[in-house]
């Protein structure tokens, strides 16, 4: 019999395939093409506490090796959320995790605090998001913010909080450390790449906001290299992900320190990649007679 179950922050997942935040809704779009009971998490879109309407179009754009995307973490909202998706998901033998989004810390708390009435499993905190009250820099940049607003939403939430760090930094082991610090129960990486497309013929960008996030196959060899960085500076656990297309893939990111792993852009070219991930992962224990992912995992 083969172990696939992890357990992150006390909330034990039966395995460790889930959907990275923003590249799956909150499943309803993608139920006739795979079975959510064989996951083991789905992690929604970016919740704020009131509406985002996101940026204008155009905010997607192919490119050699994955995808840019700038549309900004639109969503309904926190209480339409709960009131529709969080019934949707429940039908399911899965864990629910939630991607908190906001632009000032009261705002990332505020979304916590409601959600903790709420029948979800685990936060994730999208450290990403611009910081409005420092002129629009992020607040995963700085390693001083990424403790506070962590230490902040723990203060307020009644689940585990994974925070997800931005790799558009100098040094991915500091932001790990500070979130460490700041009381994290675990951690996502990486987030988008920061990137650019530009339409020769019209002569500027394609996207609207000029940059967006880069994910896709291409930005897979960065995330492994920051997973493997921050497994080595943190006890905490960590969700995987860049560029996850096959259970190699995935493998690949539990050997490197990852306990868990988030399948995102090759949903758009494949609606059944999670579950293909995971079938890979278990054709890989049956060919190495792998009893356990524990037996593999960090041993790069």
């Amino acid at each position: 019999m083969k172990n696939l179950k992890i357990n992150i922050g006390g909330v034990e997942l039966k395995n460790p395939v889930m959907t990275a935040s923003g590249t799956f809704g909150s499943g309803q779009e993608y139920g006739e093409y795979m079975d959510l009971n064989q996951l083991g998490a789905v992690v929604v879109k970016g919740v704020a506490m009131i509406p985002w309407k996101g940026n204008p179009a155009p905010r997607i754009a192919e490119t050699y090796g994955g995808m840019l995307n700038s549309v900004g973490l639109q969503n309904p909202g926190v209480e339409v959320f709960i009131e529709k998706d969080i019934p949707f998901l429940r039908k399911y033998d899965t864990k629910i995790i939630v991607n908190l989004a906001g632009k000032t810390i009261e705002e990332y708390c505020q979304v916590a605090e409601r959600l903790g009435t709420a029948d979800v499993d685990l936060l994730e905190l999208n450290i990403s998001c611009p910081n409005v009250k420092e002129g629009g820099v992020a607040f995963g940049t700085d390693a001083k913010m990424v403790e506070k607003v962590t230490k902040e939403v723990k203060k307020r939430s009644k689940q585990p909080v994974i925070v997800k760090l931005s790799p558009n930094v100098t040094d991915i082991a500091e932001m790990a450390r500070a979130a460490e610090a700041g009381g994290a129960d675990g951690l996502s990486l990486i987030n988008t790449l920061l990137g650019m497309a530009i339409d020769i013929h019209k002569r500027k960008p394609i996207l609207s906001m000029g940059v967006g996030g880069f994910s896709g196959p291409a930005i897979k060899p960065v995330a492994l290299r920051m997973v493997n960085q921050v497994a080595k500076a943190v006890s905490l656990p960590i969700i995987g992900m860049g560029g996850i297309a096959t259970g190699e893939d995935a493998v690949e990111f539990i050997m490197a320190g990852a306990t868990g792993v988030a399948v995102g852009t090759a949903h758009f070219y494949n609606p059944r990649a999670s579950w293909d991930v995971l079938e890979g992962i278990k054709e890989y224990m049956n060919q190495y007679e792998i009893k356990d992912l524990a037996e593999i995992k960090g041993i790069i």
